[in-house]
C-alpha cells in the first residue's frame, strides 16, 4: 500500500501550488500583472508544460509496445486526438482571453466576464491534471513500479512549481475586473480544483484499462501542447522583443528535463 503514498502526495500538490499562487492577490497592490511579469510567468509555465509533454508523456508512450499498430502511429493519433478535444472545448465553451481581450466560444449574455475569464484558465487546467492522474495510474498498474512512481510525482513537482505562477495570472487580471481580493483568490483557487478531479479521473482509467495507456499518455500530452502553442507562447511573446518569455520558458523546459532525468 505505500505505494499509493505517491499519487496522495502529487494529486493534492498540484491543487496546493494553485493556491498558493492565488495568494497573490493579497500581496500585491496592482490590480493587474505588468506584462514583463506575465511573460515570465506564462513562459515558464508553458516550458514546464512542453517539457512534460515529450518526456514524461510522449516518450513513455513510444516505448510502450503495442501489438496491432507501430508505437509512433499512436502517439501520433492520440496528439492530434489531444488537440483536437482541446479546440473543441474552445469553440464550445464561453470564454474569455485577458491577454487579448477576447471572447471565444458559443456566445452568451448570461455570463459575466469575470466567470468567463474562470473558465479561460479552468479549461486549461484539465490536461495537466488529467497527465498527472495518467502517470501515477500507469505507475501503479505495473510491477516494480518504483521507477515509474517517482517520475509520476516529479511530474506533479513540476506541474505544481509552473502553477504557482499560473495561480497570480489568473487571480490578479479578476482582481482588476472585480475590484475584490477575496473574490479573486477564491476564483484563482478554484481554477486549480478541476485539476486533482481530473488526475483522479485520469489514474483510474489508466489502472482500470491498461490497453488504453499509450493513447492516455499521448492524448494529454496533445492537450497540453494545444494550450502551449494556441494560448502561452503568443502571449509570452507578445509586446516587444525583450526575451524575458523566451528566457523563461528555456528555464521551465530545463527544470522540468531535469526533474524527469533524476534517477533513484
Amino acid at each position: 500500500m505505500q505505494e499509493y503514498l505517491y499519487p496522495l502526495i502529487g494529486i493534492p500538490l498540484i491543487f496546493i501550488c494553485t493556491t498558493l499562487g492565488a495568494l497573490f492577490v493579497f500581496f500585491i497592490r496592482k490590480k493587474d500583472i505588468s506584462p514583463r511579469l506575465n511573460k515570465i510567468f506564462t513562459g515558464f509555465a508553458a516550458g514546464v508544460m512542453f517539457s512534460a509533454s515529450f518526456f514524461s508523456l510522449i516518450k513513455p508512450a513510444l516505448e510502450t509496445e503495442v501489438s496491432y499498430m507501430p508505437s509512433w502511429s499512436v502517439v501520433v493519433i492520440s496528439v492530434i486526438l489531444g488537440a483536437a478535444f482541446l479546440w473543441g472545448i474552445d469553440k464550445l465553451v464561453p470564454h474569455f482571453h485577458t491577454a487579448e481581450q477576447q471572447d471565444e466560444g458559443l456566445p452568451t449574455k448570461r455570463m459575466s466576464k469575470t466567470s468567463k475569464m474562470f473558465l479561460a484558465v479552468t479549461i486549461h487546467n484539465v490536461p495537466e491534471g488529467l497527465s498527472v492522474g495518467i502517470a501515477f495510474g500507469v505507475a501503479l498498474s505495473q510491477p516494480n513500479n518504483q521507477a515509474l512512481l517517482v517520475g509520476a510525482l516529479l511530474l506533479a513537482i513540476g506541474i505544481g512549481i509552473q502553477n504557482i505562477p499560473e495561480g497570480a495570472v489568473v487571480s490578479l487580471p479578476i482582481k482588476g475586473e472585480t475590484g475584490s481580493s477575496g473574490k479573486a483568490f477564491l476564483f484563482g483557487m478554484l481554477s486549480g480544483a478541476v485539476e486533482p478531479i481530473a488526475a483522479v479521473i485520469g489514474l483510474f482509467l489508466a489502472m482500470q484499462i491498461q490497453g488504453i495507456m499509450p493513447w492516455a499518455l499521448a492524448f494529454a500530452a496533445g492537450c497540453m501542447i494545444y494550450v502551449v502553442a494556441e494560448e502561452m507562447i503568443p502571449e509570452m511573446t507578445s509586446e516587444g522583443h525583450d526575451h524575458f518569455g523566451v528566457w523563461s520558458f528555456l528555464l521551465g523546459f530545463v527544470i522540468m528535463l531535469a526533474l524527469d532525468c533524476i534517477q533513484f
